[in-house]
């Protein structure tokens, strides 16, 4: 440790800036996030690669201090620890970050060569892309930078061209005819994880569709009536399906029917995805348009070649391949579409009238029944999403899902907490073939190349992909690849697969655990373990921890359109960086959301400020270093006491940390600090600071300091080198043993202390006495061990207790407060302390006004009414209110019993 990093003196004011930004710049310069441990045991996690676009969100914020409190945990307990640290090239949205500034400029994409524009965009990266990695290191999270990856490095892309090279000739990817979620305006296929669905307010609109040919229904109907949201989409109809049961339409079930507007001839289907008792119980089908309807079709016999498609990759209208789309539609967009469809549907009598009546009871007619639709919208490019029917690049998700299925069942990736196994299981065996092809410049652009007679060819390279075509001209493909596809192979490509005898891959492949939110358990991890078992044989990680979201404290999710996110980085700014990554540790309790709260945050840092006065106030008495791992031999039972102490918050904060409970492990260290720590060892030890007391205290300290790095790894680097000289840094010290003895008699006499002082504290409080006055006790016949520990800490009892004497003999006649502890019953006179009569009204005053509060509230909650038609928010606050005032009556009835 140098001379500039060093200190021995305490500022008397904790200000979290400066030493974030030493203690950071000096672990990353000098390689401590991975020390040369090359025979130590390997303990790999890799981040979820972030988008080199982004910036520091809440829920960053909460992912990676998770995975940095476990990094540094391991770290500590001697552990090649790496902790893989990279961001993905977020094809959509850096493409539309670099075309922004070009828009911004007058310039466009399309003024440029393919090549030239990708250019741009790592110019851009090399000039920006790097805004996340540096609010990573405010956060302190010890990656190991200097190995840092990205989606897109040559190395990186050798492994994703392979991939899809391999699953090519395994049969395992194909390219298929089939509806995607389309974007109109990126002009590309996106995951459902880009799309975003929103209320809009739309229409209902009914339509009759003629039978053919004179048929007519079993009720003299020679027409079906026909209801939907997407008017234009009629233009591609393929058939009308009606449920096989319903009466109304088994007559007409195969035969035929006319689409008024192109006149194309299809027929009645009977499919049970007509639900009878919805509208007439009849749907028309646009398979080339709709999923559900997609799916229809093929059942009813239509190939995907042979769906009918309306638009153009920017939804306006095109032919379709039967040539029946009237000319005047042609070339519309599709919401102007939907306007003239719904009008010359009216002018030709084939449209329905939703009918109303207004105030006076007569019928109003409109266009369309008034609806509120779940509309799905392009997250990216912020426009309704289109099903489109386009060739695309797909992977046998089914097949590959069934490893990873086995895996999670066999128990060779432990999903926590379980309760997500039932979800991964029913989406895993009701998978759907994964979409892996984009329309964009800016990815890994597929390795396919196409001759002119149709015939596609797959290679690692142009060079091979010729030699397997021969002769003949190729053209390669011009889309790239999903960037989920890529990220995928997390695992293993970023510790130098393929070359499967990379050092690094030998000895951190597979990783020990994945920490995820649970929102991209289907989108990453679940690919994560189809390709690491594919390809590695093994599964990428053992263990699997899915966290929730943070959500505002009220409990809603954050959104910027509700104006309630929370910037982490601004939080750092006020509070410091270990305050905001302790309350995370404290909040994330498995299965369940965050609620941001910042009063706890700012408790938190008020927590690092009480360790720093505690320090400040050990180094003042001649307490500093400890040069011992193990604890220095005590005699008095004081300092026997908190070395068992240490020992049994060592072992709690184990298992908490194998079971993966954050919350457990923060609040077990926290409560040891704060309590156990500060409020009652130092409290004991003032005025004693002999040279055994000194060095158990210098011990403590530093297994707190230990202890407590991986949640508030700032705070306790700088106190760790402000005590005195070390050989090593804190970040890659030794963690504690929990092989200290426990003394069951020195924790039984100092619990019994403690138990004394808390217990006249909250009487003397209880009966308004100063809590600084001196009272006198009578103890007649204690037990031996409860005398002897009276006998053996005078000074103490004296001090915290503000005793002035404990008698071995009756209490004189009189008002008294009478107060247990162990097997104890302490009797203190009152006479004269306080005025009797006059504490016992202010009691009974209080205990009735909180009865009838009580009473009131409870009157309120039980009645069935104010439940079920007050607002939740009012409530819980009656709930609160009830539980409050019950508290409180029965405190102040405990205070009257003690007066006697």
């Amino acid at each position: 440790m140098n001379d500039e990093t060093s200190s021995t003196e305490l500022a008397k004011t904790f200000e979290p800036a400066g030493i974030e930004a030493k203690w950071y710049a000096h672990w990353e310069a000098n390689g401590l996030f991975r020390p040369e441990r090359p025979d130590a045991q390997p303990f790999t996690i890799v981040n979820p690669p972030p988008n080199v676009t982004g910036s520091l969100h809440i829920g960053h914020a909460l992912d990676n201090t998770l995975q940095d409190v476990v990094i540094r945990y391991e770290r500590l307990r001697g552990k090649d620890a790496l902790w893989v640290v990279g961001t993905d090239h977020a094809g959509i949205a850096t493409q539309m970050v670099v075309e922004r500034q070009m828009e911004a400029r007058q310039d466009k994409r399309t003024n440029y060569s393919r090549e030239a524009f990708v250019d741009k965009v790592w110019e851009w990266k090399a000039e920006s892309g790097g805004t996340i990695t540096g609010q990573l290191r405010r956060l302190g999270c010890s990656m190991d930078w200097s190995r840092e990856q990205f989606t897109m490095d040559p190395h990186f892309t050798r492994a994703v061209v392979k991939v899809f090279v391999d699953l090519y000739n395994k049969g395992l990817i194909y390219r298929d005819k089939r509806l995607v979620n389309w974007d109109p305006k990126l002009k590309t296929a996106i995951s459902d994880l880009e799309v975003e669905t929103r209320e809009t307010q739309g229409g209902f609109w009914h339509f009759k569709y003629p039978l053919a040919d004179g048929v007519k229904r079993d009720d003299g109907l020679d027409y079906i009536e026909v209801a939907t949201t997407r008017p234009e989409t009629m233009l591609a109809d393929m058939c009308v399906a009606v449920h096989p049961e319903d009466e109304r339409y088994k007559a007409v079930i195969g035969k035929d029917i006319l689409q008024p507007l192109t006149g194309r001839r299809f027929r009645v289907v009977a499919d049970e995805h007509a639900d009878p008792e919805l509208g007439s119980g009849a749907v028309k089908i646009t398979p080339g348009h709709d999923f559900n309807d997609f799916e229809v079709g093929k059942r009813a016999g239509i190939k995907a070649g042979e769906m009918l498609n309306m638009f153009d990759a920017e939804a306006h209208v095109v032919q379709t391949a039967d040539g029946l789309v009237p000319a005047e539609f042609l070339g519309v967009e599709r919401f102007e579409a939907r306007k003239l469809v719904v009008q010359r549907m009216k002018e030709a009598g084939f449209l329905i009238p939703h009918v109303t009546k207004d105030k006076e009871g007569n019928e109003v007619q409109h266009d369309a029944e008034p609806r509120t639709i779940q509309t799905p919208f392009g997250d990216r490019g912020g426009v309704v999403i289109e099903p489109w029917l386009t060739d695309q690049w797909y992977v046998d998700a089914e097949k590959l899902a069934v490893a990873p299925i086995e895996a999670v069942r066999s128990g060779a990736i432990e999903i926590v907490p379980k309760s997500w196994e039932k979800t991964f299981f029913n989406w895993m065996e009701n998978i759907q073939p994964w979409c892996v092809s984009r329309q964009l410049w800016w990815g890994h652009r597929i390795p396919a190349w196409y001759a002119e007679d149709g015939s596609v060819y797959v290679a690692e390279t142009e060079e091979e992909a010729q030699a397997l075509a021969g002769n003949k001209v190729l053209a390669r493909d011009e889309d790239v690849l999903d960037t989920w596809f890529s990220s995928a192979l997390w695992p293993f490509a970023t510790l130098g697969w393929p070359d499967t005898d990379a050092p690094l891959l030998k000895k951190h492949y597979p990783n020990d655990l994945l920490i995820s939110g649970f929102d991209i358990l289907f989108f990453w991890d679940a690919r994560m373990a189809m390709q690491g078992i594919e390809f590695m044989g093994q599964v990428p990680w053992k263990k699997l921890y899915l966290h929730g979201l943070v959500r505002a404290a009220d409990g809603q999710k954050m959104s910027k359109s509700k104006g309630n996110v929370v910037d982490p980085l601004g939080l750092i700014d006020q509070y410091g960086a270990d305050a905001l990554r302790f309350f995370m540790a404290a909040m994330e309790s498995q299965g369940r959301d965050v609620k941001m709260d910042e009063k706890r945050v700012e408790g938190y840092r008020n927590f690092a400020t009480k360790l720093w006065n505690a320090a400040r106030f050990c180094m003042a008495n001649g307490i500093g270093a400890s040069d011992t791992r193990t604890a220095p031999n005590c005699t008095l039972a004081v300092n026997k006491w908190i070395v068992g102490e240490v020992a049994e918050t060592v072992r709690e904060l184990d298992k908490a940390m194998a079971d993966l409970r954050f919350d457990a492990a923060a609040n077990a260290i926290y409560h040891f600090v704060w309590d156990t720590f500060c409020d009652w060892y130092i409290e004991l030890i003032k005025g004693s600071f002999d040279d055994e007391t000194k060095a158990v205290a210098g011990w403590v300290l530093d297994q707190v300091l230990v202890m407590l790095h991986p949640f508030m790894p700032f705070v306790t680097e700088e106190l760790w080198h402000a005590l005195g000289a070390r050989a090593n840094d804190l970040i890659v010290a030794e963690w504690p043993a929990a092989d200290a003895p426990v003394d069951a008699e020195a924790k039984r006499e100092v619990e019994w202390l403690i138990g004394l002082v808390s217990s006249l504290r909250g009487a003397k409080n209880e009966l308004g006495i100063a809590p600084g006055a001196r009272l006198e006790a009578f103890l007649p016949e204690p037990s031996a061990a409860t005398r002897a520990i009276i006998e053996g800490n005078p000074a103490a009892i004296e001090r915290l207790a503000r005793l002035s004497a404990i008698r071995f003999e009756p209490a004189p006649a009189g008002a008294a407060m009478q107060v247990g502890v162990g097997d104890a019953n302490l009797v203190l006179p009152l006479e004269g302390v306080i005025d009797i009569a006059a504490e016992k009204a202010r009691l009974e005053k209080a205990l009735a006004t909180s009865q009838k509060e009580a009473k009131s509230l409870e009157g309120r909650l039980s009645n069935p009414a104010f439940a079920e038609k007050a607002k939740p928010e009012a409530v819980e606050k009656a709930r609160a209110d009830h539980a409050h005032h019950a508290a409180e009556a029965e405190r102040l009835a405990a205070a009257l019993k003690r007066l006697g």
